[in-house]
């Protein structure tokens, strides 16, 4: 297994600042944003699909730092009711797919999207109740009509290009739990699999190890995020797990981001490695900061910190004492 990052945490590097930042880290992938909400300011899809000398630059500068490319990402909502915001979703998807291809990244992470509940609707809108009967009528239109027939075709174009596409598990989109993306993945197809973020499962109250022996069992982690979550209880008995709470309101929150270790402890982290290596996951972990408490800088350097020793760098071979 490799330890890496998603590097829109670096956004006011410049490319090259940045390898040589995560270089010396001791990591050895990176994660680029091309578009979307992560954006784009180290990845220029556009400039590097129309540019074989760029492109060739690119890989160049990346490998020569010992680097590999873990995943392109393009977290957006292709499913978006509003054409003006799912259409450049959809372009950049298919965009960085082919970029992919062309750069020998395996994998290509972003959001299920969340469709509207009817052809006119102007905002997505994201079923989390099976009563009133409303939001199961609303969930079947969902899928059938929009989240089914879209990914079917996603996972083909991919599939064309060899390339995996890695979704995200994340509320407010239909796909945000395991039982979720298995149901996207049997209709659409095997492209189709989780980049699976555990700071997600905590506070939708899944525990992340059974998350990876469900997904893992049916060979459904394409990529995996490092990130932690804490549990605020008294604020979670307040506002319960769909807190509206703005996340710049940390201390009323039921629950928010942190740095791996800072809200689950080593053991925990522990378990989480080697149950991916149980479940035969042997890529990278790309480590995700979004802790509100501390700077970049000191996130992301304790993340490595405390991910390190738990990393399981060699697979075993045959058992010698079996």
């Amino acid at each position: 297994m490799k330890l890496g990052v998603f590097t829109v945490l670096f956004s006011d590097k410049s490319f090259d600042d940045m390898l040589d930042y995560v270089s010396s880290k001791g990591l050895e992938a990176v994660e680029l944003g091309t578009g979307g909400y992560p954006g784009d300011a180290h990845c220029k899809v556009d400039e590097l699909l129309n540019d074989e000398q760029k492109l060739s630059e690119f890989k160049q500068k990346v490998e020569s730092r010992g680097l590999m490319i873990s995943a392109l990402s393009c977290h957006g909502n292709p499913l978006h009711p509003q054409k003006k915001i799912a259409e450049p979703a959809d372009e950049i998807l298919e965009k960085t797919i082919i970029l992919a291809e062309k750069l020998g990244v395996p994998v290509v992470n972003t959001f299920s999207g969340c469709p509207g509940d009817h052809e006119g609707a102007l905002y997505p809108n994201w079923p989390v109740t099976p009563w009133p009967h409303d939001f199961q009528e609303v969930l079947k239109w969902q899928w059938e009509e929009k989240l089914i027939p879209y990914w079917k075709e996603k996972n083909d174009f991919a599939e064309k290009h060899g390339v995996k596409i890695g979704l995200e598990l994340h509320g407010g989109f239909s796909v945000h739990t395991p039982a979720t993306m298995l149901k996207l993945r049997e209709a659409c197809g095997p492209a189709i699999g989780a980049n699976l973020d555990p700071s997600h499962m905590w506070w939708q109250g899944i525990d992340p190890v059974e998350s990876i022996k469900i997904l893992g069992r049916e060979n459904a982690i394409h990529h995996f995020h490092a990130k932690d979550t804490i549990i605020d209880q008294a604020n979670m008995n307040r506002n319960g797990l769909t807190d509206m709470t703005d996340y710049s309101q940390m201390r009323d929150r039921a629950w928010y981001f942190r740095s791996v270790g800072f809200g689950h402890d080593t053991k925990t982290w522990a378990d989480i490695v080697s149950t991916l290596r149980l479940m035969n996951y042997d890529y990278v972990v790309s480590i995700e900061h979004e802790d509100g408490l501390m700077s970049v800088d000191e996130g992301f350097t304790k993340a490595v910190e405390n991910l390190k020793p738990v990393m399981v760098k060699e697979s075993m071979g045959d058992m010698w004492w079996a």
